[in-house]
């Protein structure tokens, strides 16, 4: 009985004795009666289809070989077509593919960061640069026929815009993501043409840093009005210029994140463009110091606030509990300096005034990076020209001490030849 099963279950193969190539039936032993198996080999692949029972007893209505060689043929110029068919589709959808627009790589890309979670501030900037600019320019024409003498004269129309090289060198990183994404989705193949071209030179940074004397501090405090609104930016004001804290770290500010007995504020969100986030990077997660004057008065703000819960904001606005209206407390900010009689600077120059306070009482520059926030030292040593140094004049007066003692009169002006004996 096992020897009979296994001979049902057997594979014959019968050549069919037609040219080479034209494929091969076989007959295949089963339960049901023996089936006709067609075999042939198709652009390098094998190809297996079943074609029916095979003529007997059994069944009366099977194949005869003649029959399934016939059905063996229609069948191949059947699959034939079909894969023809399959690779014009092929063909006609990687044609479209590498007529992609860079508006359309654009939608693709800013979805792919959306969906990974990238800051809203991050995909507006890409959102800004291709539709402004990018698109504005390359306009209908396909990612994939973007040669860098094309990339060069974008570079040459940003200039002519008038704008400025750090511009300039955005758009043109923001051109490179949407290429370099192309070709990681295989719309387009070859190099980026936006690497081999020349990128702005950088501007020239202003040296001196803005910031607040301490007096100039103390006269935008007593400037600001003495209404709800203005309750709350002057203990915003006082703390920033007292922690170095940016503005959307400020907005973000919960009653959970001020530690009165550490004497500490821990930095854990911002808000920017009307969403709350993380902070601007690793480094930017921190906490910094809580001077008992700024304890104070956040003290005195929390007894005054309708909004004392852990998650509620500490510099809510009086009547929302949401963030203050950003625009409105620039105006306000730059009112209040006028009042104050105080040199126009920016509410990010409070951020300077720690930096170039703590650097004056000697903080070293490692430990002030930390407290910032920054994650380049090199941002951080704007600030080094104010630390103090106790012994550098002393340095070059002695590197510059005579040797010979009565060579020079010290007392002697500049210029005076010695008297001659």
């Amino acid at each position: 009985m096992a020897a009979s099963e296994a001979k049902r279950t057997a594979v014959a193969r019968t050549k069919r004795g037609t040219r080479y190539g034209a494929g091969t039936l076989v007959t295949r032993a089963g339960p049901n009666g023996d089936t006709w198996i067609a075999k042939w080999r198709d652009g390098g692949r094998q190809v297996q289809r079943g074609l029916g029972f095979v003529h007997s007893k059994k069944h009366p209505d099977g194949l005869t070989r003649a029959e399934a060689e016939g059905a063996l043929g229609k069948l191949r110029e059947q699959v034939a077509v079909e894969r023809a068919e399959e690779r014009q589709g092929e063909a006609k959808r990687a044609a479209e593919e590498q007529r992609r627009t860079l508006a359309q790589v654009g939608e693709a890309l800013i979805a792919a960061k959306r969906a990974a979670g990238r800051k809203p501030s991050t995909i507006e900037a890409y959102s800004y640069w291709l539709r402004i600019h990018i698109v504005d320019y390359f306009g209908p024409m396909a990612v994939g026929e973007i040669k860098r003498d094309d990339v060069r004269g974008f570079a040459a129309a940003l200039e002519r815009k008038g704008l400025a090289p750090k511009s300039r060198a955005n758009a043109l990183g923001t051109l490179h993501s949407l290429i370099e994404f192309a070709i990681d989705e295989e719309w387009m193949s070859g190099e980026n043409p936006v690497k081999r071209v020349k990128k702005p030179a950088a501007a020239e940074t202003d040296p001196d840093v803005r910031f607040l004397e301490t007096e100039e501090v103390e006269a935008l405090l007593r400037a600001v009005p003495d209404d709800p609104l203005g309750r709350v930016e002057r203990v915003m004001y006082l703390t920033a210029a007292m922690t170095g804290m940016r503005q959307g770290e400020l907005f973000a500010l919960r009653w959970r994140d001020v530690d009165w007995t550490a004497r500490r504020i821990r930095v854990r969100r911002n808000y920017v463009r009307g969403e709350f986030g993380t902070p601007k990077s690793k480094r930017s997660a921190r906490s910094v110091p809580l001077a008992s004057r700024v304890a104070g008065e956040l003290e005195l703000l929390f007894q005054d606030s309708a909004y004392k819960r852990d998650d509620d904001l500490v510099f809510a606005h009086p009547e929302t509990g949401r963030p203050i209206d950003r625009s409105k407390l620039l105006k306000r900010f730059k009112a209040a300096l006028r009042r104050a009689d105080v040199r126009a600077v920016r509410f990010h120059d409070l951020r300077h005034t720690f930096g170039t306070r703590m650097a004056s009482q000697g903080v070293p520059m490692r430990v002030l990076q930390e407290l910032m926030g920054h994650r380049d030292f090199k941002t951080t040593l704007i600030y080094a020209d104010y630390a103090p140094s106790e012994h550098e004049a002393e340095w070059v007066e002695q590197a510059f001490r005579p040797t010979a003692p009565d060579a020079i009169d010290p007392t002697r002006p500049i210029g005076d030849s010695p008297a001659v004996s």
